[in-house]
């Protein structure tokens, strides 16, 4: 009996001993509490029109057909639009995970553009605590058109135009995100004495999801300076995301003929309740340069 007494105590005081351990090897890897990101705040790096908080991933390298046909209210013998385009082919490249650089080249006015977006801040909860997602975007449009104006001086600067823009964005649920975009646009040439050279805005998107691969995307420009508000009207676009696989096909409907943000922001004309809408889509197609970190040797 005092055998076996003794052999259940040395178990116990082994098990014990074993959970004592195992605690203690917890507690040497246990390093607080975590961080937890959200991804996938929108589906690509735009929202339909304008950008988005999201970049390409480290290494990936997107291929960018984005396309708007004429106004649909031009009937029949311009089949509604279609005979018409306004077309950019660009690329984007993840440096890393938060920067990523693009090119592109447009139709409209036949403009050079590059740009540049890194995230300042991503959504989070736990050890980290933030809201919202932070970007920072900015790019730089060269107009190549054959200058016509022989009196004045047709310096390279005069070529230029600038967009810089924060991207703030919040992701409430799987189904529902929304972002607010200020803008700040400078163009070194415009077309008379009275048009704003400096152009203020505040744009507004959201995602809703509607089904598994499918979302309804709305986004809104509003132009806070006086004479270009004046002179032209606000950007509305509404579209939708389809998922196909790795792959997602944006269509929507836009008054906005141009594509970079120069374009489209300071200088639509279009006019929703006259009819001036243009049927667009945004193809991308991603290819993989730099292979993620855990599969790297």
């Amino acid at each position: 009996m005092k055998k076996t007494t003794t052999i259940l105590i040395l178990l116990l005081l082994s098990f014990s001993f074993n959970l004592i351990s195992q605690e203690d090897m917890m507690d040497m890897f246990d390093d607080g509490p975590t961080t937890n990101y959200t991804y996938a705040t929108f589906k690509t790096t735009r929202i339909s029109l304008g950008q988005s908080v999201e970049n390409p991933a480290d290494g990936n390298l997107i291929f960018d057909i984005q396309h708007h046909f004429g106004r649909i209210n031009d009937g029949a013998y311009e089949f509604f639009g279609l005979d018409q385009a306004t077309l950019r082919l660009g690329l984007q490249y993840g440096i890393t995970d938060w920067l990523a650089v693009g090119i592109g080249r447009s139709s409209f006015e036949k403009t050079y553009d590059g740009s540049v977006k890194a995230k300042i801040f991503r959504q989070s909860t736990g050890a980290i605590n933030m809201p919202v997602s932070i970007s920072y975007f900015g790019n730089i449009g060269i107009n190549s058109l054959k200058l016509t104006d022989t009196i004045r001086k047709n310096d390279f600067s005069a070529r230029l135009s600038y967009t810089n823009q924060l991207l703030i964005a919040r992701k409430f649920s799987s189904a529902i995100s929304i972002q607010l975009t200020p803008t700040f646009i400078h163009r070194n040439l415009v077309e008379t004495k009275a048009d704003d050279n400096d152009v203020w805005a505040m744009g507004a998107g959201g995602r809703f999801k509607l089904t598994k691969r499918i979302s309804l995307n709305l986004e809104y420009y509003y132009i806070i300076s006086k004479q270009t508000a004046k002179d032209f009207n606000d950007s509305f676009t509404v579209g939708f995301d389809i998922e196909t696989g790795g792959h997602v096909f944006q269509l929507f409907f836009t008054n906005s003929r141009g594509i970079i943000e120069q374009h489209f922001i300071p200088r639509t004309t279009g006019d929703w309740l006259k009819g001036d809408i243009h049927f667009g889509f945004n193809i991308s197609r991603t290819f993989v340069l730099k292979k993620p970190k855990e599969f790297r040797d």
